[in-house]
Formats: structure tokens, sequence, C-alpha cells
């Protein structure tokens, strides 16, 4: 899978990170003229740097184009502006308030399993029923920083371990695709290429049908293990109204049982000397 257009690099003008950014979303200069509340002749100016954009103009462009923030910062520097958007890391003090309620919300999950990940499915934070799902895969692909879709689709990962993986492939690699395709961002798309290279472990589990009317909303999380084959369904949670890089990319992914039995066996596994 590759992107529509190569991405500029931090040395190019403001008109060609534009221009990439408009044939990204598929819109002409007329589309986004009109959404913009700009003349078409003007737009066609700032891309082919015949007139600078006011920073105004810049945000603007860029909120009508669903830029993310890491990328509006790298528009505002291309036309010459200091970027707006602070980029930190969870652990920062200033940060402290959010990294708390991401914790509440992991550790509220209890006894089910949920996490948190960074913009390139990095593993960021997790409750404590996440490393007893996680055990029996290589351990290099449990080293920091663990890519949570890494993990998942890997032959030495969770993937002989997935009952239904077919399934769970095909909806993580169209997740990843629809993520591509709105943030442009080229690690992600390296990603996708290389979880959909990954062969397909022979697996010998008969994977059970999501009852009722979850088979027709929601793909299940199937996971064999000792305790028998949990069924899950996930939600992802994200920041609403995030003013900053970290926040904006981060998700917290939660799991809830999709039937007793699995929302009986976390209970007995969280409850057990080793959760």
């Amino acid at each position: 899978m590759t992107l529509r257009s190569t991405p500029p690099t931090a040395a190019d003008p403001f008109g060609i990170h534009l221009r990439h950014w408009r044939q990204h979303r598929r819109l002409s200069q007329l589309d986004l003229a009109n959404e913009a509340q700009v003349s078409t002749r003007h737009l066609s100016y700032v891309e082919t740097g015949r007139a600078e954009p006011s920073r105004e103009m810049v945000l603007r462009l860029a909120e009508r184009l669903e830029v993310p923030l890491r990328e509006r910062n790298a528009l505002l520097v291309a036309a010459g502006y200091a970027p707006m958007y602070r980029q930190r890391s969870l652990d920062d003090p200033a940060l402290a308030s959010a990294r708390r309620a991401v914790d509440l919300v992991l550790k509220g999950h209890e006894p089910f399993p949920a996490l948190a990940v960074d913009r390139h499915w990095n593993l960021v934070a997790h409750n404590a029923l996440v490393p007893l799902l996680m055990a029996g895969a290589a351990p290099e692909l449990l080293k920091p920083p663990i890519n949570v879709l890494r993990l998942s689709l890997h032959p030495e990962g969770l993937a002989p371990r997935i009952a239904n993986l077919q399934q769970w492939r095909a909806h993580l690699l169209e997740r990843l695709q629809q993520q591509v395709a709105a943030t442009g961002d080229v690690a992600l798309s390296a990603l996708h290429d290389e979880l959909a290279g990954y062969p397909l472990p022979n697996v010998g589990h008969d994977a059970p049908r999501a009852a009722g009317e979850l088979a027709n909303v929601v793909v299940p999380f199937q996971l064999v293990t000792p305790n028998g084959i949990l069924s899950f369904i996930s939600t992802t949670t994200i920041f609403g109204t995030p003013v900053d890089v970290t926040l904006q990319e981060l998700a917290v992914e939660s799991f809830f049982p999709a039937d007793a039995e699995t929302a009986k066996a976390l209970s007995t596994l969280a409850a057990s000397p080793q959760g």
C-alpha cells in the first residue's frame, strides 16, 4: 500500500505542503477555495509560491483539510511561522493531569484489559490484565517500544492464538489503512505493508461465532488461553478537543467481554496470584 503522493520534506515551501494535503484529500483547488472561503486565484498563487499566506490562512486551510496537529505545525513552519501545538511526552509534568486521566480509565476498566497507544500503535500504558494476555509471545516482540499491531499479527506473537485470525487480521489492516488515509503517515503505511506481508500461521482452533446481534455490528477478538477461548469486543477512546500533539495521537483501546464465559474467566484471572 502506498500513499497517493510523496509527503513533502521540512525544506519544502508551504505551497508544496498545501498541494500535498489538498491532493491527499482529493480536493480540487476550487473545492478547497470554496470550503476555506478564499478565491481560487489566491489559493493558486499560494500553492505556486506567488503569494504568502497569513498565519490565520494557514490555520484555516489546515482546518478545512483536517490536517493532524503534528502536520499543522509543519505547515506553519513552512509558511514562516512558529509551530502552535506542543509535543511532549505523556510523562511530562505539564501533562500530569492527562496521564492521570488515562491511568484512571485503564485501572477503572479492570478486570477487563485496556491499553493506551500512540500514533504508531506503540504501547504507552496498560492495566494489569494486558501482560497476562501477551504472555507467550516471542521476547523480541515484547521489548519496548511494543507495537501492539505487530504483536497481534506476527507469527511469533499472538497470531497463532487468535481463533478468528483471518477476520481479526482483516479488521486491523482495514483500520490501519483508514488511519493512513486520514494522516498521510509514511511510517503507518510501512507498518501496514509489513503486517499485510506476514504469513498466516496454521491455526487449528475453531473460532466461535459472535452471538446474536453482535455478529452484525462488531468484529470480535477471540484469543485462545488456558482458560478457554476469550471473546472480546473493543472500543477506542480519544481526547475530544486536544491542543497538544501527544494527546491528539493518543488512543485508549478498551476490551469488553463478548460473553458471560469470558467475563467470568477474566474475573478469575484478575483475582489469581499472578494477576
